[in-house]
């Protein structure tokens, strides 16, 4: 079954230093963009990440230090990489929860501004699991009937997934083949960063999903105590979950802006100068 798209929607896989989002870096990307006439392209980097590779992470999938020591780094690959992404959704497995959030901190660490307000994602290992609990191999051994020969080569498993996604449309008549159906069927409970430390509620409001103010708004949160943004800001987080931090706190000042009268915005002027 060939998939019903109206923009171009991009496959793709990651190999990296490891497991963590906001410190592991990319070794190898591999992109297949499959377009909405059927047409494909497809382009698969190594990567230099600059920082050792752990011999645990060379286990899986084959890369070494010394494979990837004159390879381009990310932040020279980055425009490549973002202009084949920049008009398509996403796809991948296990995507929403990996290969996204790490991908969203390389391109803001290289200095481009990536979000995916316009974007919708598919992960197929989500429907995968929700479906039949399996791995990718397992899935793509059910799926199409093969083997996934070069299993955690980047390449391989981009092209896996894609497979993979076709015949779950074939096979399951209550997935409707659309990327809108799809994204929100492989979506988790939904989250307003990709890390997922900021969720939101019933009420459509972003709520920390952590620490001591674990389920209350964020918004809240921010005018209760100020400096826990600065906190955020300051401490280990994933690039982007800082990024949507600042964007709600913007908002917030907008919203105050909007509602002060012309007397308090004056005011508020006069105060602003008096201060410099």
């Amino acid at each position: 079954m060939e998939l019903n798209l109206s923009k171009p929607l991009v496959f793709f896989d990651l190999e990296t230093t490891g497991v963590n989002i906001a410190t592991d870096r990319i070794v190898e990307i591999s992109i297949l963009k499959v377009f909405p006439n059927g047409n494909k392209e497809s382009k698969t980097w190594l990567v230099n990440p600059e920082v050792e590779i752990p011999e645990a992470s060379t286990a899986i999938h084959g890369i070494t230090n010394e494979k990837v020591v004159t390879e381009p780094t990310f932040k020279e690959l980055a425009p490549k990489v973002f202009e084949m992404i920049a008009d398509a959704d996403l796809a991948g497995f296990n995507s929403n929860r990996f290969d996204i959030p790490l991908l969203a901190e390389e391109l803001l660490r290289a200095g481009i501004d990536f979000d995916m307000e316009d974007k919708k994602a598919i992960d197929v290992q989500v429907i995968f699991h929700k479906k039949e609990q399996r791995t990718l191999s397992a899935g793509y051994k059910f799926y199409c009937g093969k083997d996934l020969d070069d299993a955690h080569s980047a390449e391989a498993d981009t092209k896996a997934t894609y497979e993979i996604l076709k015949a779950q449309l074939k096979m399951y008549d209550d997935i409707e083949n659309s990327v809108e159906a799809l994204s929100e069927f492989s979506s988790h409970r939904e989250r307003a960063d990709f890390a997922g430390f900021i969720l939101f509620n019933d009420n459509q409001e972003e709520i920390f999903s952590f620490g001591k103010y674990k389920g209350r708004t964020v918004e809240e949160v921010l005018k209760e105590n100020p400096g826990y943004n600065s906190w955020i800001q300051n401490a280990d987080f994933p690039l982007y979950t800082k990024k949507v931090l600042r964007q709600i706190k913007e908002r917030m000042s907008a919203s105050k802006e909007t509602d002060m009268t012309d007397e308090e915005k004056l005011q508020a002027l006069q105060q602003k100068f008096n201060l410099r």
